[in-house]
């Protein structure tokens, strides 16, 4: 009797368990897989919010975690507290695994936000005068973006050569700017406070600043800065990731991306 009751004692419990385990995977609603992603607000987080329904539909449940700066969300992939994440271009991604021995992989490119040069302090690049102070973001491939933009407009000249710029590749600076790193996140709130500002699009967007009205100077479309998806190396294939792929660049997000941000985010696929 007491070999009887030890068995269904054991097998009950081995019934909880996995039962246990069962929950555990599922881990959403309705026995739903959740797959937490990383974004910005503007306007990554608000891509990803369109595609929720289509995902709920194939058993997905999407975590959408909000950050305001452009370590974190990487971080949370590498450790694995994210599943993804959905904020940053592939030059960015890829200085950052080589800065921090990171293991991060595109998945898909999504979107492109051409960065813009704006002030509060003249109406047209041409009213720049020497000496004049200009704010952009500290990372090293943003501020890579912002002196090739502001060559391309010929208000500086680079040293020659592939790769990655920063200020001291500086050969041609005829009005003497001053040059102020910054961290991209806090660039909307001085731009009362130097003569101009490079501000990425999702950050200007979120000051309520148009990249098209507003920015003196702006990327072209043809920019190569693309916003992807990315996961940890080795998780590119995961079905949960595929199916978030495929959503992010279906036909309903390029005409929400298209109707939303009137050009100041434009679809890369």
């Amino acid at each position: 009797m007491r070999k009887r009751w030890s068995l269904l004692f054991l097998t009950f419990s081995l019934a909880l368990a996995l039962t246990a385990c069962g929950d555990q995977e599922a881990g959403g609603k309705d026995g739903k897989q959740i797959l937490k992603v990383g974004a910005s607000q503007v306007p990554h987080a608000e891509i990803l919010d369109q595609v929720k329904p289509d995902l709920e539909k194939k058993g997905i449940q999407l975590e959408v975690k909000v950050f305001q700066d452009y370590v974190t969300p990487n971080k949370g992939v590498e450790e694995g507290q994210l599943d993804a994440n959905f904020f940053q271009h592939i030059p960015w991604m890829e200085t950052t695994n080589k800065e921090r021995g990171w293991h991060l992989k595109k998945v898909v490119g999504v979107h492109i936000e051409p960065i813009g040069v704006y002030s509060e302090k003249i109406k047209e690049i041409s009213q720049l005068k020497e000496g004049s102070t200009i704010a952009l973001p500290n990372g090293t491939s943003e501020v890579t973006r912002v002196l090739l933009l502001l060559e391309h407009e010929g208000l500086i000249e680079l040293k020659k050569g592939e790769g990655e710029k920063s200020i001291k590749d500086i050969t041609g600076n005829p009005k003497k700017l001053k040059f102020k790193p910054l961290e991209a996140a806090t660039l909307p709130r001085v731009l009362d406070q130097v003569d101009l500002a490079a501000i990425n699009t999702n950050y200007a967007l979120q000051a309520k600043l148009n990249p098209l009205k507003d920015a003196l100077i702006i990327e072209g479309k043809d920019s190569p800065y693309v916003n992807v998806l990315a996961v940890k190396g080795g998780k590119e294939k995961d079905k949960a990731i595929q199916e978030l792929a495929e959503a992010l660049t279906s036909p309903k997000v390029a005409q929400f991306i298209e109707k939303k941000y009137k050009g100041a985010v434009v679809p890369a696929f």
